[in-house]
């Protein structure tokens, strides 16, 4: 891809992208430029991990650029499209990964016709295994989305969906790696208290969540119908189960994405 795409926003989602992206050699690395609003340390660390650019002047950053991508807070992403929208032109593609902002919000920020792409990837973009979902706004194509899935899909899978359903997806597989990460915390606590070390309790932990992760996505089959399998009348897998539908586990799960879905809303009301 011969582009130049310019990061506005540092944090840690832009940052997951850019390295996906070194990793899989899309770009050179002299056409990824970086700038934030204010913490040239933050840019600079990315320059110096990443061998990309990093240009405090965002003006030059945003005039430069075939592809805009905009990675700040949802609260920032007002002061800092101001910034930069007399440099931006209806030849760019914007893309935005920021949580709960629609289409329509940005293309009235940028103030002129350009296409803008909204993407929903996850952290998991750092090596490569993001799911990322992709929305177009009104005045981007066909042509806009296939830009934006052949950037995205090297970090990972990619999916397009109505927008509508973006906030669902920010719930699910935005959100998704923390939710994970906080039961694979709770089932290591219980392994190290059971007296299994702790290195081999996360070993065996990982693989298994990759493992089932995989199953999901080869096998064709149900989650239900693959628990069923795993699942021996009377044996430890329905022990465990009892105590997760004990704790009302389903529906605990249910509510945290509910409550992540209903965060993304509030964050596009407050822009």
């Amino acid at each position: 891809m011969d582009k130049k795409v310019a990061f506005i926003g540092a944090g840690s989602m832009a940052e997951a992208v850019i390295s996906g992206i070194v990793q899989a050699e899309i770009l050179q690395k002299e056409k990824i430029v970086v700038t934030n609003r204010s913490n040239k340390e933050r840019i600079d660390r990315l320059e110096r991990r990443y061998d990309i650019q990093s240009i405090q002047d965002k003006e030059k950053v945003a005039a430069d650029a075939d592809i805009v991508i905009l990675a700040t807070k949802p609260y920032d992403l007002a002061a800092a499209v101001e910034s930069i929208k007399e440099y931006l032109n209806q030849n760019q593609l914007i893309i935005s990964v920021i949580a709960g902002i629609s289409t329509d919000d940005i293309t009235a920020l940028i103030g002129n016709n350009a296409p803008v792409i909204r993407a929903m990837p996850n952290t998991s973009a750092s090596i490569g295994f993001s799911a990322t979902a992709l929305s177009a706004g009104k005045f981007a194509g066909d042509e806009h989305l296939l830009e934006a899935k052949a950037l995205f899909e090297t970090i990972g899978t990619t999916v397009i969906v109505d927008e509508a359903d973006m906030h669902t997806v920010t719930g699910i597989s935005g959100s998704g790696p923390a939710y994970l990460y906080y039961f694979v915390e709770a089932m290591e606590k219980a392994a190290v208290e059971s007296g299994l070390n702790k290195t081999t309790a996360l070993e065996l932990i990982s693989q298994t969540l990759v493992g089932a992760g995989e199953m999901l996505k080869q096998s064709g089959e149900t989650a239900t119908s693959l628990r069923e399998k795993v699942t021996s009348p009377g044996g430890t897998t329905q022990a465990g189960l009892e105590a997760l539908a004990a704790g009302d586990f389903q529906k605990t799960v249910q509510e945290c994405v509910k409550q992540a879905r209903k965060r993304s809303i509030e964050l596009g009301e407050k822009k």
